[in-house]
């Protein structure tokens, strides 16, 4: 049976205390990066999981991230209207009004299902941290919360620059240059209508409006 090895050096007593005191004096010396929160705000990344702001213009209440949500902590109610035909002769169509959006954050997760599944982007995520409360009970935020934390959601970072742009990008700007494009030809239409109504004998023409010299009346004489 072979013996173990010993060991080289020796130890002296209290190197070991020597060596921490080394370390807490380098500690010392070193400029501190320390914080001061809430005085200094951190600066969080951009992807930060802090909660989902709601975007209600794009909702269709079509119930999908409720329906995905493996804590069942999203709650939608809605009803539907009757909407009038938008031209004369044209059937009625009926929509769905969202009447309430709230989240409980005590069971949500924030696993980011929702988000994914919503087909409107109506749901996104915000670096908001600072929602304690003192009851459970009102960590159940409703859709005016939620829309309040959609303006602290941050902006999409910029496209690579040999990116291709997307394609909802590109049909809104034709949409828009053609609407332009359309109430500028209108414009110009009317104008020359208008000069041509003016340069005919038998248009109207402003009254004058210098003052007219008295009339005489019955009894003076001529």
């Amino acid at each position: 049976m072979t013996a173990s090895p010993q060991p080289s050096g020796r130890s002296f007593p209290g190197s070991g205390l020597a060596k921490g005191l080394a370390v807490t004096l380098r500690t010392m010396t070193k400029k501190t990066v320390t914080a001061q929160y809430p005085e200094t705000q951190p600066d969080l990344p951009p992807r930060t999981r802090g909660v989902i702001g709601l975007f209600e213009e794009n909702c269709t209440v079509c119930m999908l991230c409720a329906r995905e949500c493996p804590d069942w902590c999203i709650y939608i109610d809605s009803h539907k209207e009757t909407v009038p035909p938008a031209a004369p002769g044209g059937r009625e169509r009926s929509r769905n009004v969202l009447d309430r959006f709230a989240i409980d954050f005590s069971l949500c997760m924030y696993c980011g299902i929702c988000i994914e599944v919503c087909p409107f982007d109506a749901l996104f995520w915000s670096p908001e941290f600072e929602y304690a409360e003192t009851d459970i009970r009102d960590l159940t935020h409703e859709r005016d919360k939620l829309r309040d934390w959609m303006w602290t959601v941050p902006a999409p970072p910029a496209l690579v620059p040999a990116a291709e742009e997307p394609k909802e990008y590109a049909a809104a700007r034709k949409s828009a240059d053609r609407t332009a494009a359309q109430q500028a030809a209108e414009a110009a239409a009317a104008a020359e209508a208008a000069q041509a109504d003016a340069g005919r004998p038998g248009s109207t023409q402003p009254e004058s409006t210098q003052p007219k010299p008295d009339r005489p009346e019955d009894g003076d004489a001529r």
